[in-house]
């Protein structure tokens, strides 16, 4: 039986070993906790969709914000995760996405300078057609991310300030929460939570730093990259829950051309993921142990509302819009047990 050995953090930032087993010899495993709630990346437009699923999902009756025993959060997902565990309803925050007004399509005159995004992405792909495992990938993201510090680390300060900004609080909250990065030199995951002696503002700007587009943060003496170099969604950190909803801004995007079978237009798309660190490996391993997991992805209205940019700040109210809609029918089929 294969196992993935990585890392967690422990206090003071140092990290403990664990291990990772993606097949079970039984379906039936004891499961100790209920619910978990998996918030995958997807820029800001993602988070603006997830907003809009969770407070249509609420609408229905159905409050994750409430029913969630653990919420994991990865890359624009970990800034979702800090929102619905902020204790705000979730009618509030998706008012808070529908309140704020967008500037015009591509302008975003607080960017710090970056590489052009097409040059990034083209980048990562890249190192993903060179790479030979997903640690080695990840190591190559990491080592893109520090190289690229030499034009981006003035701005790390004015970066966190961003990030501290969206958060509803500075404060990590008093049920599970656990945000997603990974370690720039090593590869490995960092999985940050209440008890890893790492800030929330801190975590959340590792989890949210994407090689190239933003400085790659420095927390007690570590780089650290965005979770989504390891996984779009993480949803293998949910092992041990009954029941797990993932929700996936990405969904089929970052499978490759030739999976997809048609040349890729988007900047998500053709990124490499290595078996075991896909959205459908990690489900499968999750059903394996016995977790009843429910997957939402946007529907084709919420794909067209969240564009082809989605980093484009314009596109996070129609978005939002578009996940509430969606999230009121998906409600219908996420159930417990």
């Amino acid at each position: 039986m294969s196992h993935v050995h990585e890392s967690l953090p422990s206090a003071g930032g140092k990290a403990q070993s664990f291990t990772l087993d993606p097949v079970r010899d039984t379906s039936h495993p004891q499961l100790a906790h209920n619910v978990a709630l998996v918030l995958g990346g997807g820029g800001a437009a993602g988070n603006a969709w997830e907003i809009g699923i969770i407070a249509g999902l609420a609408d229905a009756g159905f409050d994750m914000t409430e029913a969630a025993d653990l919420v994991v959060g990865t890359s624009a997902g970990a800034t979702t995760a800090a929102q619905v565990r902020s204790g705000i309803p979730a009618a509030e925050l998706l008012a808070s996405v529908l309140s704020v007004p967008a500037g015009p399509v591509g302008q975003n005159r607080e960017r710090p300078p970056s590489l052009p995004m097409a040059t990034v992405f083209e980048r990562m792909r890249a190192i993903g057609a060179a790479a030979t495992s997903a640690v080695d990938l990840q190591r190559a993201m990491g080592a893109f991310g520090l190289e690229c510090n030499a034009i981006l680390g003035p701005g790390a300060a004015r970066r966190r300030a961003v990030v501290a900004a969206r958060l509803p609080s500075p404060d990590w909250p008093d049920r599970p929460m656990i945000v997603v990065a990974v370690d720039a030199q090593t590869g490995e995951l960092a999985a940050f939570d209440r008890d890893s002696g790492v800030d929330l503002v801190d975590a959340v700007t590792a989890s949210t730093a994407l090689p190239g587009l933003v400085p790659t943060p420095c927390i007690n003496g570590t780089h650290y990259i965005d979770g989504g170099v390891r996984s779009s969604d993480n949803a293998d950190l949910a092992s041990g829950y009954a029941n797990v909803v993932v929700l996936s801004p990405l969904g089929g995007r970052s499978q490759t051309p030739s999976e997809r079978g048609a040349v890729s237009a988007g900047q998500f798309e053709g990124l490499r993921r290595f078996p075991g660190t896909d959205l459908a490996s990690q489900v499968e391993a999750l059903r394996t142990r016995g977790s009843r997991v429910e997957v939402i992805t946007p529907d084709a209205d919420s794909q067209a509302a969240m564009g082809a940019n989605l980093m484009d700040l314009a596109n996070r109210i129609p978005a939002a819009r578009a996940g509430f809609a969606q999230g009121t029918r998906e409600a219908t089929r996420v159930t417990f047990h």
